[in-house]
């Protein structure tokens, strides 16, 4: 929607191609890969596509459904033994909740689980955000490009100035590069890191909540009592029962 607006206003007062310039899109577009590519490592800034891939396409994050499987495996675990929730390891989808139960199972003591899974959140939190600093720091660098590329056209025109047919297409670099910095910068890098950093915290919120559902059933909770705990991460609005 937002690129259809800028493109929409700029039909309105003239064509499209005059917006395209081949120079200008070499200096911001090359210049801001090239300056992400010396401040991260190349397998860093590959790993952007996946992040950015998950962040549009990725499945929703559903507490519901996950408080709701915990409750089960809360009953589960009181009426039959903990030993009993191993053959439902294979339905579980999420690996963070499998390897939750999967050491409980095993006879770990509650804070050791919690260690294990709390250095788990952390390194899920840190590589979600590598993608959004790597996308604030091509929201910095695409507008310092197109300052660059505006002195360079600047500079082109000042030394032809004697001669008039090269004044527009340098005055075209000095400012078209400015344009395509700002619209990198504010309608694909900027929004990109906030939506980057949306996800993770509802991610990390997911986690969190896992991780406390996980040490309740070590614990041996009452499944009402484990939901009641696993409500608090949630909105009131939002609490829904599966004992009413």
């Amino acid at each position: 929607m937002a690129f259809g607006l800028v493109v929409a206003g700029i039909l309105q007062g003239g064509s499209l191609t005059t917006f395209i310039d081949p120079p200008s899109l070499l200096i911001v577009v090359g210049g801001t890969i090239g300056a992400t590519l010396i401040n991260y490592s190349l397998p860093k800034v590959l790993g952007l596509i996946g992040v950015i891939k998950n962040a549009f396409f990725g499945a929703a994050q559903n507490p519901d459904k996950w408080i709701e499987i915990l409750v089960e495996f809360a009953g589960k675990s009181r009426r039959d033994g903990i030993l009993s929730l191993e053959s439902s390891l294979n339905d579980i989808d999420d690996d963070f909740l499998k390897k939750g139960i999967q050491l409980a199972i095993d006879g770990l003591e509650p804070q050791i689980i919690r260690n294990i899974l709390e250095t788990e959140i952390e390194h899920i939190e840190e590589r979600h955000s590598d993608g959004a600093d790597i996308c604030m720091t091509m929201s910095a660098f695409a507008p310092a490009l197109g300052l660059i590329g505006t002195l360079i056209g600047l500079v082109l025109m000042l030394q032809n100035m004697d001669d008039p047919s090269s004044i527009g297409p340098a005055m075209a670099v000095a400012l078209l590069t400015t344009f395509y910095g700002a619209i990198l910068a504010n309608l694909v890098f900027t929004p990109l890191a906030g939506k980057l950093k949306g996800k993770s915290k509802e991610e990390i919120l997911t986690k969190e909540l896992l991780l406390e559902g996980i040490l309740s059933i070590t614990a041996g909770d009452n499944p009402r009592v484990l939901e009641q705990k696993l409500h608090a991460f949630l909105a009131p609005k939002l609490r829904k029962s599966s004992f009413e």
